[in-house]
């Protein structure tokens, strides 16, 4: 499973004599990932983990150990719920010859210690979120509490049932503080949650089949659904503000 995209002889053909297109790509991957995309496909390659080749005009020609690699990578994404670090090191190693165990569902673990796919996926899930007090919130963006309550006025940030506020509101305090040190007040950064919002609406749709399904597999791959699509959203938004402020100070 090496990163070259050719196949035996001269290191660029496929078994029948030609690259895929990632059109051609996306076909034979549904045979067994009917929910694969090619926006699904683009993010592993932005994320370093295939290396199509590209033709003089930019589209992408993906060989037999592209295809396979994929494979891999949505086959352990699917079955051990692994994050993509995990599975950049698996890949890493796997190019080095070395072998990587995983746990099969249903038998012993590669570890030596029971369990299921389904329990390796609970244990690789992340651990409690952090919750932190109002007096911490602040120590920590170094604001003062008109402050804060003026970001919740504005809907900036939002204590949770317990009165306590998570890792996220912190980096949002934290860039919130960062920002009104050049001049932009809560009242301007509104527009900003209400495009989060309407990213996170987008998210949320893709996902809902997923989150309803019955079986607990498929429920948890909606989350890890959810974070790449959260990933790329994040993408999208710094480009197209860098592309608009390139335009606007031109």
């Amino acid at each position: 499973m090496r990163r070259t995209s050719g196949g035996a002889g001269d290191g660029t053909a496929t078994v029948d004599g030609a690259l895929l297109s990632i059109g051609a790509v996306l076909s034979r991957l549904r045979d067994e990932f009917p929910e694969v995309t090619i926006s699904k496909i683009r993010f592993l390659e932005a994320e370093g983990l295939v290396e199509p080749q590209r033709t003089p005009s930019g589209y992408r020609k993906f060989g037999p150990g592209d295809v396979e690699r994929l494979g891999y990578v949505l086959r352990v994404q699917r079955d051990h719920y692994l994050p993509l670090r995990v599975i950049r090191e698996h890949l890493d190693a796997i190019d080095r010859g070395e072998k990587v165990p995983l746990p099969r569902s249903g038998e012993p673990g590669a570890s030596g210690d029971p369990g299921t796919a389904l329990d390796a996926a609970v244990e690789l899930q992340e651990p409690p979120e952090l919750r932190i007090g109002r007096e911490e919130l602040l120590a920590a963006t170094g604001a003062a509490d008109a402050e804060l309550e003026q970001w919740e006025s504005y809907g900036l940030v939002e204590a949770g049932r317990d009165g306590g506020f998570d890792a996220e509101t912190v980096t949002i305090g934290r860039l919130i503080a960062e920002l009104g040190r050049f001049g932009l007040e809560p009242r301007h950064l509104r527009a900003v949650k209400a495009a989060a919002d309407r990213e996170a609406g987008l998210v949320e749709q893709v996902v809902a089949p997923l989150r309803r399904h019955r079986n607990p597999q498929t429920r948890m791959h909606a989350e890890a659904t959810a974070r790449e699509l959260a990933s790329l959203s994040v993408r999208l938004h710094a480009a197209m503000v860098q592309s608009a402020l390139r335009v606007r100070l031109r």
